[in-house]
């Protein structure tokens, strides 16, 4: 059981205690079941970790924090971002998000009796329904923990967008902040020579995590050395460098983190030495069938990463959601994937001038699987790389940050059934009004749909997208910016935000008193 779980029953619970006590005894079988309807409540609190977004003196990083408007929230609440301690993987002392020369969070204060002060919040939010964001520049830029309760807690999104110019990695890295959880997979991570790639472990509390990484190759786990029994230090982030873990270079791997003590947010920096780099996000949980949207049309290469972690092999069909319909990739009709072992496949140019999305499912017996897709835009040495992992559907509602006035496009899949949707752009972070458009999307293809834009728009905006009606939707946000002949761009998925939660119907009930 997850902590966001955990959450809920607590949340339950102690609404209970405050209506009533709730019945305990056997129900009466010969009246209504009234205790099995649940009312949808805002959550009223959320929690966040942003990595340490990059270590080049050439980074540019926009922060961009919003919180969607929610009924039945109270008027009170906040929603704060604040510096972590960034931990050493080499020995060297760890570095703040300011000063760059102690290992505290920024505005700690020395152990001289009055204890540690609490780091200044780098970022607070204003107002629902509005982004806010704020820009940094260069290595010291901080990693981030946040909370937000109240009005600002269902659907509190948090962007980070990072412009390198140049050297590894240079190119657009986006991420979209991560709740802190117990179990990450992430399909598509290297060890090769040509990559450097870090597993960043944000602990957003005031105990030690404790961690395991384990990694799979093509035959199978991988020996590690240091993978085991990680300590990330309370309100701090720890990159650790994969090929530090192994001795083998491997193109494609897939890393499992695992919490033992604590919780983390956890996120992979993949960075090329010719191919710039992205963020990695987690893969949905393991699944029989998955969806990974928003594969741009313009895609040069795009190559499936995916692991079967049980004990059973998996069979997938393979089809390419396309604005017209499904579709099999020439010659990658199936996947087979060997339980334990991570398999890959190149698609090559496959979009051929459509967007599309990838879905899987199995060809017999359901197996839990994950996967991702690698996505190379460009040509000769402008080429930029992005990863989309599979994804949750839209559900009720999900939200994606940083939208610019260009270079922003939207993609929708409906792999299962028709569906209609509601898509919100919010007030700009510097001036606009928020504009709402309706779409249809007729079942097994994904549109690239033409997204509303604040008037006015001043800044950058939210998008929000609603279920409304049908089967369910998989969303995709690409954030282009062409750079010096450098390809340049970013996907972020749009997973349902879980901004509320079913609490049980709970009947007073004093007899449970009586002995």
């Amino acid at each position: 059981m997850n902590r966001t779980t955990l959450s809920l029953i607590a949340g339950a619970t102690a609404l209970a205690a405050v209506t009533g006590f709730a019945a305990v005894t056997s129900p009466d079988t010969s009246a209504p079941d009234t205790t099995a309807t649940a009312a949808e409540l805002p959550v009223e609190r959320t929690s966040l970790t942003c990595p340490t977004p990059s270590v080049s003196d050439l980074a540019e990083t926009t922060y961009t924090s919003f919180t969607p408007v929610t009924k039945g929230t109270g008027s009170d609440g906040k929603a704060e971002l604040r510096p972590a301690v960034t931990e050493s993987t080499d020995g060297e002392d760890a570095k703040d998000g300011k000063d760059g020369k102690t290992g505290k969070a920024s505005g700690e204060g020395d152990k001289d009796g009055e204890g540690e002060k609490e780091a200044k919040a780098f970022l607070t939010a204003k107002e629902p329904g509005k982004p806010l964001a704020e820009d940094v520049s260069g290595s010291d830029s901080p990693a981030l923990v946040g909370t937000a309760d109240g009005k600002f807690a269902p659907g509190w999104t948090v962007q980070q967008t990072t412009e390198v110019a140049a050297g590894t990695g240079r190119g657009l890295l986006g991420a979209a902040c991560t709740a802190p959880d117990t179990d990450f997979w992430f399909p598509g991570a290297s060890t090769a020579a040509d990559r450097t790639d870090y597993v960043h472990l944000v602990n957003p509390d005031d105990s030690a995590a404790v961690v395991d990484i384990e990694l799979y190759g093509r035959d199978g786990a991988l020996e590690t050395t240091t993978g085991e029994g990680i300590t990330v230090a309370p309100h701090s982030d720890d990159p650790v460098l994969l090929s530090t873990l192994t001795t083998e270079k491997l193109d494609n791997v897939t890393v499992h983190v695992s919490v033992r003590s604590g919780r983390v947010g956890a996120s992979v920096q993949a960075l090329d030495d010719k191919l710039g780099g992205d963020w990695l996000g987690a893969s949905v949980d393991p699944a029989g069938s998955l969806v990974i949207p928003g594969i741009p049309k313009d895609a040069t290469a795009v190559r499936l990463i995916a692991f079967a972690p049980g004990d059973a092999d998996a069979d997938l069909k393979v089809r390419l959601a396309s604005p017209t319909g499904q579709i099999t990739p020439a010659g990658n009709e199936t996947l087979h994937l060997k339980a334990g072992m991570t398999g890959a496949v190149d698609l090559g140019d496959v979009m051929r001038g459509e967007p599309g999305s990838l879905v899987l499912t199995p060809t017999g017996r359901s197996v839990p699987v994950v996967a991702a897709v690698r996505v190379v835009r460009g040509k000769g040495a402008g080429q930029e790389t992005a990863f989309i992992p599979a994804t949750r559907p839209v559900g009720t509602r999900a939200t994606v940050v940083d939208n610019r006035a260009k270079g922003t496009t939207l993609s929708l899949t409906a792999p299962f059934g028709a569906a209609e949707v509601k898509v919100t752009a919010s007030a700009g972070s510097e001036g606009g009004t928020p504009a709402t458009k309706s779409f249809t999307i007729k079942a097994g293809t994904t549109q690239q749909v033409e997204a509303p834009v604040p008037s006015g728009l001043k800044g950058t905006y939210a998008l929000t997208v609603e279920s409304v009606s049908g089967g369910e939707v998989h969303g995709a946000r690409t954030i282009t910016d062409a750079q010096d002949g450098v390809s340049a761009f970013t996907v972020q998925t749009l997973p349902d935000d879980r901004g509320t939660v079913a609490v049980p119907k709970a009947d007073q009930d004093l007899s449970v008193l009586q002995q």
